[in-house]
C-alpha cells in the first residue's frame, strides 16, 4: 500500500498553472497592424505539435517533482511489536577454546560454539517484541547484527558464525564497549547484554574493567555466561585421567562484569544448564508491554525524482542532437 508522508505539498503543483496564466498575453483589440503581425508570425502545424509537446514534458516532469515531494511510501504488513522496547545484545565467544567437544546435545558429543547455537537460537525466537543484535568477538568484536526487531536475521546470522573467523584469543573487553556504544544512543529501553564466553580476556584494545565503567555509565545491564564443562575423562598413555578444560575461564572477572552492572553470573557446564539459563533471563526480562501494529516503511520518493531527473536529461541530450542536425543539414 502507498501513501503520502507530505500530502498538503501537492497543493504546490496548482503554482506552475497559477504562474503561467498571470504571465499569459492580455487580450487586446487587434488592429489591422497587430493581425497582420500575428499572421506573418503564424507557427504552422509542426511546430504547434512540438511547442504542445513540450509543455506537456514540462508539466511531466513538474508532476514528477511534486510527488517526490510529497514523500510518497510502501506501508508493509503490520508487524507485533511491544510498547515498551526492550534491546538486548549476544555477545558471542568465537575464540579457539570454544571449539572443544565436552558438552552433548541428545547425547550427541558437540563443540561449545554447537551447543550455544543450539540453546540461543530458542532463546532468540522467544523474544518476539524486543529488539536483539548480535556481537561476535575473538582476537577483536565486531557487529554481526545490528539491533533490530528482525530476529530471524539475528537467528541466521548466529546459526552462520565460524570458529577461528577473527582469530584465536579472546578480547571481552571489546565486545563489552561495543555492545555499551550501540546502546548508548537510546536512552528509552531497558539495555540487556548477554555475554557468553569460556575464557579470559587476553586480546583487544578495551581492558574489562574500562569496559565495566562504560556499561556502568551507560546502565547496561550485563547478564555473563561461563561456559564449559569442568570435568572430562580423556585417554592418555597412562590410561584415562579426568582434566578440566574451563582452567581458563575468568569467573572472577564474569562476576565483576555482572555485580556492577546490576545483571547476574552464570555458569553453564552442561547444554541443560545453559537452557535453565535462558529460562531463568526469561524470568528477569521478560518480555512486557502491550502489542502495537507498526507497519514497516518503504521509502518511494527516489523513484519519481529519479525519473524526472531522466527525462530532464534525455530532453536536454535530444535538444542538442536536434540542434546539431539542423546545423549539419544547413
Amino acid at each position: 500500500m502507498i501513501e503520502f508522508a507530505w500530502p498538503w505539498l501537492g497543493l504546490i503543483w496548482f503554482l506552475a498553472p497559477l504562474l503561467w496564466w498571470l504571465r499569459r498575453p492580455r487580450q487586446q483589440h487587434f488592429s489591422t497592424l497587430r493581425v497582420a503581425q500575428l499572421l506573418s508570425f503564424e507557427q504552422d502545424a509542426a511546430q504547434q505539435k512540438q511547442s504542445l509537446l513540450r509543455s506537456l514534458l514540462l508539466l511531466l516532469l513538474w508532476s514528477l517533482l511534486i510527488v517526490a515531494l510529497c514523500r510518497p511510501q510502501w506501508l508493509g504488513e503490520p508487524v507485533q511489536i511491544r510498547s515498551e522496547a526492550r534491546e538486548m545484545v549476544l555477545a558471542v565467544d568465537l575464540s579457539g577454546s570454544m571449539e572443544i567437544a565436552d558438552m552433548k546435545i541428545e547425547g550427541e558429543e558437540v563443540n561449545r560454539l554447537d551447543m550455544v547455537k543450539h540453546v540461543v537460537s530458542d532463546f532468540v525466537e522467544r523474544r518476539k517484541g524486543d529488539k536483539m543484535g548480535l556481537i561476535l568477538f575473538a582476537d577483536t568484536a565486531y557487529v554481526q547484527a545490528p539491533i533490530t526487531y528482525d530476529l530471524a536475521s539475528v537467528k541466521q546470522l548466529l546459526e552462520e558464525a565460524q570458529l577461528r573467523l577473527i582469530g584465536e584469543r579472546t578480547a571481552i573487553g571489546d565486545a563489552v564497549a561495543l555492545a555499551v556504544k550501540r546502546f548508548r544512543d537510546n536512552e528509552e529501553s531497558n539495555k540487556i547484554l548477554i555475554l557468553l564466553t569460556d575464557g579470559q580476556n587476553t586480546a583487544g584494545y578495551v581492558s574489562p574493567e574500562q569496559a565495566q565503567q562504560l556499561a556502568s555509565y551507560y546502565d547496561v545491564k550485563i547478564y555473563a555466561i561461563g561456559v564449559g564443562a569442568e570435568e572430562v575423562i580423556v585417554d592418555s598413555f597412562f590410561g584415562q585421567r579426568k582434566v578440566n578444560p574451563s582452567r581458563d575461564l575468568d569467573e572472577a572477572m564474569l562476576q565483576g562484569l555482572a555485580q556492577a552492572t546490576g545483571g547476574e553470573y552464570f555458569r553453564a557446564r552442561s547444554t541443560e544448564e545453559l537452557e535453565q539459563i535462558y529460562r531463568t533471563l526469561d524470568q528477569y526480562e521478560p518480555v512486557s508491554g502491550d502489542e502495537q501494529l507498526r507497519r514497516p516503511q518503504t521509502e518511494l520518493f527516489f523513484w519519481p525524482a529519479g525519473i524526472a531527473l531522466g527525462l530532464f536529461g534525455f530532453s536536454l541530450l535530444l535538444a542538442q542532437v536536434r540542434q546539431l542536425w539542423r546545423r549539419s543539414a544547413a
